[in-house]
């Protein structure tokens, strides 16, 4: 069940489909061509995030303050003064509810929710336990609750039931809960002078917020502030399928300790990229010391790092590591017009600034174009000729101080490969720098491109800070290198990864292929299944396996290796038999029907010796050799079955170099996956081999992908080790193959 919906989905949407009886689908694009209108996948699950109707929540016309005080010393009675204030500020009326109470700071007090004037749209609950209060919430019809108290899912087992209960009342009231375990954030004052895009903020721990909420002080526009706290019932999912329809929202930044459903994250990131909403999350976990620490303070599960770096990847989520980071990006994520182009030049008043912020640059994966000939004979007339101008610009420092300063920028910002212009300041020294500062913000007000400054100076007290660089809504401004690398990246990533963008989940097939029945009947529950029954599988979705027979005796194995052709391999098959190689059970390149007989005898006796059940011994083609490669389903306890692709062998233990894609996704990340593989030119071809058949291994990813959709959790883990991919139109073979069913 989806963590934003009420009500559990209970269809099986499997079982209500019959398989035609086709042969295996045989295109690498069969994933889209499956696709129709829908809004179930092949497994049952929906395809697009739900949008609660928040407007009410962050725009009440009523409130109610459940547990409302003045008494002075109190901590309800902070609380109901801050909410007295934000419901003037959003124009709403609130009622005091307090059953001993006759008024609260002069307002007339109710002793329940059902003795209200009015429905409210929003209740808040300063009490202990907001358990008791659902139903009467439920029974008023109010929309939405917050709940402030602790003592739930942060706090152990116990607490985690008790949450549970707190859900699943929820659940049945129709009502929406924000929290246990948030704070008043929501509640926050907001400037209202502040104009162009804005961030809107979700949290699960309020402090963390914290720098984000601030950017107003620099001229930054914040429009809302979600503190999910626990995550009962409303989660981050729901809020950034809200803010990415709401037409004020730039950009979404996100503090993410522990993600409550997988699924309902990412149909919410698909929902934000659809829009172009950008998304930009700090997630907390990375290390193990990380993990545990978010998993104490908010219950959740933190996942696989490495699963959800892929995923957010995926569906254009932009993750960064810090707090500074955050701000910065969704800043100038949030304010930024579409890139005109991807170059950056980078444009100083000193050789050593402009040599290093341009190394850190490039090794952070941003093009830094020369500039032609024609444009560097340009900037020469006002440049002395000694200094390089080909980008890195160095202006030598004193052509900003009078008018050529101005006539290098626009030189600069009119060459049409150049889409972001990078000043880095590294002190101030005025008059210099302040005449600099004022070019560079007359010039960001004269074009649609990118115009960035880093003002190096510790201090940040400076006129041409403070005022003139802040005080531009059109330049972007950091005060460190590396923030404004890793924001610049996003930027062109963002656009980038915006301008083609095609829906996962608009590509998820909706009925299951002519596959299904025939690897179904093939699925044992409960156990792992032989060498032999796994292929069967692989074959069942199209994946060609070598030439084999299962034979359990030494004279039907050289009757096998007679027609499955010499020379042949022979290996020991069992259902609970893995890493048959160093156990010595797997015999190579066997070239006569002596070595066979021989090689059966020995496998036998093997196993009998090592207590191994056998089913038989495979006799199997032998393949030339190609690149061993893996490609494997598991599965991750936030987002479900997982994909796996890379290199395979012994390689696999040694360099673990694998990339990861959460289904469902299509042929541009099959290869994109292969793209982040750091032994990727294997492929290519190295040492003089040839390139191998790169379109048969994506293929091949896709076919995988396809189980893991359709078979769903009754497929635990596939094992594809190693996966022989073949010189280039000779296609891809498995070799050995291990699946483990539910």
């Amino acid at each position: 069940m989806l963590g934003s919906t009420h009500g559990t989905l209970t269809t099986d949407f499997r079982a209500r489909v019959v398989a035609c009886g086709e042969e295996p689908y045989a295109i690498v694009h069969s994933m889209a061509a499956a696709a129709t209108e829908g809004d179930l996948d092949v497994s049952g699950r929906p395809l697009h995030a739900p949008v609660p109707d928040l407007d009410r929540f962050f725009r009440p016309e009523s409130v109610a303050v459940i547990g409302a005080s003045d008494t002075e010393g109190r901590p309800n009675t902070g609380i109901t003064r801050q909410l007295i204030d934000w419901a003037e500020r959003v124009g709403a009326r609130l009622h005091p509810v307090h059953p001993s109470r006759e008024s609260v700071f002069g307002r007339a007090c109710s002793p329940s929710v059902a003795d209200l004037p009015e429905q409210v749209d929003l209740a808040v609950l300063l009490v202990g336990d907001p358990l008791p209060v659902i139903e009467e919430l439920s029974q008023a019809k109010v929309k939405f609750a917050v709940a402030f108290a602790s003592g739930f899912a942060e706090t152990g087992e116990e607490g985690a039931a008790a949450q549970a209960r707190l859900a699943a009342a929820v659940e049945r009231s129709g009502l929406r809960l924000l929290g246990p375990n948030t704070n008043l954030n929501a509640f926050e004052k907001f400037r209202d002078d502040l104009d162009g895009p804005a961030i809107a903020l979700i949290t699960q721990s309020g402090h963390q917020g914290r720098p984000v909420y601030t950017l107003q002080e620099l001229g930054v526009r914040l429009s809302h502030w979600a503190p999910t706290g626990n995550e009962a019932d409303l989660e981050t999912a729901d809020f950034i399928s809200y803010f990415s329809q709401r037409p004020e929202v730039g950009a979404i930044a996100c503090y993410v300790e522990g993600l409550k459903d997988g699924r309902s994250f990412l149909l919410a990131a698909d929902r934000a990229a659809r829009a172009g909403v950008p998304v930009v999350a700090v997630k907390v976990g990375r290390t193990e010391t990380g993990a545990k620490m978010a998993a104490s303070h908010t219950g959740k599960l933190t996942g696989a790092d490495q699963v959800v770096d892929a995923a957010m990847r995926q569906f254009g989520v932009i993750r960064v590591d810090g707090l500074d980071e955050l701000q910065d990006t969704a800043a100038l994520l949030a304010r930024a017009r579409r890139p005109q182009a991807v170059g950056v030049v980078v444009y100083s008043i000193s050789g050593g600034t402009g040599a290093h912020f341009s190394d850190l640059a490039t090794d952070a994966g941003l093009l830094l174009p020369t500039l032609s000939e024609e444009k560097q004979r340009e900037l020469h007339e006002w440049i002395p000729g000694y200094l390089n101008v080909a980008n890195p610009v160095d202006n030598g420092g004193h052509p900003v101080g009078d008018w050529r300063g101005r006539k290098i920028i626009d030189a600069i910002l009119a060459d049409p490969a150049v889409g972001v212009l990078i000043c880095p300041i590294t002190g101030p020294f005025p008059p210099m720098s302040d005449r600099l500062a004022q070019d560079l913000v007359d010039a960001a007000e004269t074009t649609d491109k990118l115009v960035c400054v880093v003002w190096g100076s510790p201090v940040g007290t400076e006129d041409a800070y403070r005022t003139t660089l802040l005080g531009s809504s059109r330049v972007a401004t950091f005060r460190t290198f590396g923030n404004c690398i890793t924001a610049v990246k996003a930027y062109l990533d963002h656009h980038r990864f915006a301008a083609a963008y095609r829906s996962p989940f608009d590509q998820a097939p909706r009925t299951p292929s002519p596959s299904f029945r025939k690897a179904q009947a093939l699925m044992r529950p409960g156990h792992q299944l032989s060498e032999h029954a796994a292929k069967q599988l692989l074959r069942a979705y199209g994946i060609r396996v070598p030439r084999e027979q299962l034979v359990t005796s030494a004279a039907a194995s050289v009757r096998a290796a007679g027609q499955v052709g010499y020379p042949v391999v022979m290996k020991a098959s069992g259902a609970r038999l893995a890493h048959k190689t160093e156990l010595g059970l797997v015999k190579v390149g066997l070239t006569s029907a002596s070595q066979v007989r021989d090689a059966y005898r020995e496998l036998t006796d093997i196993a009998r010796y090592e207590g191994i059940e056998l089913d038989g011994i495979l006799v199997c083609q032998m393949i030339e050799r190609g690149v061993e490669m893996m490609v494997g389903v598991t599965h991750d306890a936030l987002f479900g079955p997982t994909v796996t692709v890379g290199l395979g062998g012994v390689l696999v233990e040694v360099l673990h170099d694998a990339a990861v894609r959460v289904p469902p996704f299509g042929e541009d990340q099959a290869r994109s996956m292969l793209g982040e593989l750091r032994g990727r030119a294997l492929l290519e071809g190295v040492r003089g081999g040839p390139p191998v058949d790169v379109d048969a291994l994506v293929e091949v990813v896709l076919r995988v992908q396809r189980m893991a959709l359709e078979l769903g959790d009754d497929l635990a883990e596939l094992d594809i080790n190693p996966l022989m991919v073949l010189k280039r139109g000779q296609g891809a073979v498995a070799l050995d193959a291990l699946a483990v069913c539910r």
